[in-house]
């Protein structure tokens, strides 16, 4: 029986050679190739592209040939490409979606294929559940490729996407306050981006990890905390301001303050809101998902501007920047883009942002975020994942249809039911669970207004879940 192929928040991943085999991947590549043609029947267009890992030249080959054999012109980009690169080419050269060979953040034995519409967003589910028909109507194989091809062309899209980072940040102001920044890759798509970038304008900048390795240094390319030692060791060596990470496909950040302490990215999300609200009056409004940070809204009520918060899943802040609503938008898990700029995550203009900011504003981001504290109050998010058994997870999962009055000892406020199940309590503190498509884990996430508070109420959602 054929693996059935499901593209969830952020496309389809699957391990290689498990299911992410060369006839799944025909299959997936055939069922998008037959959905374009649905939607524009000659001279479409669609970019091939992919991030550094194993085989990705030969699924882009694979790709091109079955796009040509569909009428669908191939633009393939050779070398590895970050996410939001290939959603700024796609805005730029017309094309009529994308087609990403990434498995992002995943760890090393992952690939996966992420599709975007014409407008360079992520596919939204209207879309998506398109493409799984298209695929589910393939059976066990797609039909083998006939000769009649369309050839592929050429695309690098790398020096465009550049030139627009040079108009959104200001790069004269991380030079003049002689900003040193710590860079790491994580051997992933942003090796030759963030850090030519800043090259260029005469910043001093050092690279970890400047290399390509399809194994990522034997673990996930997830630019979290315990992952970014050598960033942190080549930050103490060029006594660094800062340092600025990106995962595999470069959609994600993360970011080192310069005594070494990870931000994580609630915040940085929070700060940037504040700081584009200050150095460029954007007041259009801002969006973050309903697991992230409170923090946001705290600043949006103090800047007076619209809060639009969605469910989780990036796809739905690139239509709120689409429309031109928002500032900025951001998730949790170190997601974010900002006005004029493309509707997908993007990493690298996070990193750059920050270190505009610190230089800008002369302070540490520990000392700006204590400022921003003292500003609109002070809040602690967490996040944590819990396997659950067959019988946890189906007791689980009728509990959460359920509304509750009381929660940890405190009356609940407000559910919210956008993504999960979200209890606000009556000090603001509050808890999130959502559940995952894809395996037997609930992510709870909770946020309280002291550090006592989260202790307290990370106990609380845990006993919650298993009670």
């Amino acid at each position: 029986m054929a693996t059935q192929i499901k593209f969830g928040t952020s496309g389809w991943r699957a391990i290689v050679a498990e299911e992410f085999t060369f006839a799944n991947v025909r299959r997936a590549v055939t069922g998008i190739a037959r959905y374009v043609v649905s939607e524009k029947p000659s001279g479409a267009k669609v970019i091939v592209g992919r991030d550094p890992r194993f085989l990705g030249e030969t699924f882009c080959a694979m790709a091109a040939d079955i796009l040509g054999a569909h009428g669908i012109t191939p633009l393939v980009i050779a070398d590895a490409v970050p996410t939001p690169t290939i959603s700024y080419a796609v805005i730029r050269s017309g094309a009529d979606g994308a087609l990403n060979f990434t498995a992002s953040h995943n760890p090393p034995e992952y690939n996966g294929i992420k599709f975007s519409t014409p407008d360079g967003a992520p596919a939204l589910p209207d879309v998506t559940k398109k493409i799984e028909a298209q695929i589910a109507g393939l059976g066990d194989t797609a039909p083998a490729i006939q000769n009649s091809k369309i050839p592929s062309q050429s695309l690098d899209p790398r020096r465009m996407y550049l030139d627009r980072l040079k108009e959104l940040v200001d790069l004269a102001v991380i030079k003049k306050a002689g900003l040193r920044v710590g860079f790491d890759p994580l051997w992933g798509a942003a090796r030759g981006y963030s850090d030519s970038l800043l090259t260029e304008a005469g910043i001093e900048v050092k690279a970890v990890h400047d290399h390509r390795d399809v194994l990522f240094g034997g673990h996930a390319p997830e630019p979290d905390d315990h992952l970014l030692e050598d960033l942190r060791s080549q930050m103490n060596a060029m006594k660094a301001h800062i340092g600025i990470a990106t995962d595999g496909d470069a959609d994600r950040f993360g970011i080192v303050d310069q005594d070494g302490a990870f931000i994580q990215p609630n915040y940085v999300i929070a700060l940037l809101f504040d700081y584009l609200v200050e150095s460029r009056g954007w007041k259009n409004g801002v969006g973050k998902s309903v697991a992230t940070t409170n923090l946001i809204n705290a600043l949006a009520q103090h800047h007076k501007v619209d809060l639009h918060e969605t469910p989780v899943g990036f796809k739905y802040i690139g239509e709120l920047i689409k429309a031109d609503k928002i500032a900025i938008g951001g998730e949790e898990s170190a997601g974010l883009s900002i006005r004029n700029h493309v509707p997908e995550k993007d990493g690298i203009i996070a990193g750059l942002l920050c270190c505009e900011m610190v230089a800008r504003r002369g302070k540490s981001i520990k000392e700006q975020l204590k400022e921003l504290f003292a500003k609109v109050g002070s809040f602690y998010p967490v996040r944590e994942n819990f396997r659950l058994t067959p019988e946890v997870k189906a007791k689980f999962t009728e509990k959460l249809g359920n509304d509750p009055t009381e929660f940890a000892g405190q009356k609940v406020v407000e559910v919210v039911r956008k993504d999960g199940l979200k209890l606000v309590l009556a000090d603001g503190s509050w808890v999130c669970y959502r559940l995952s498509g894809t395996e037997p884990v609930v992510r709870a996430y909770t946020e309280a207004r002291t550090e006592a508070g989260l202790s307290k109420l990370g106990a609380a959602a845990k006993e919650w879940i298993f009670q």
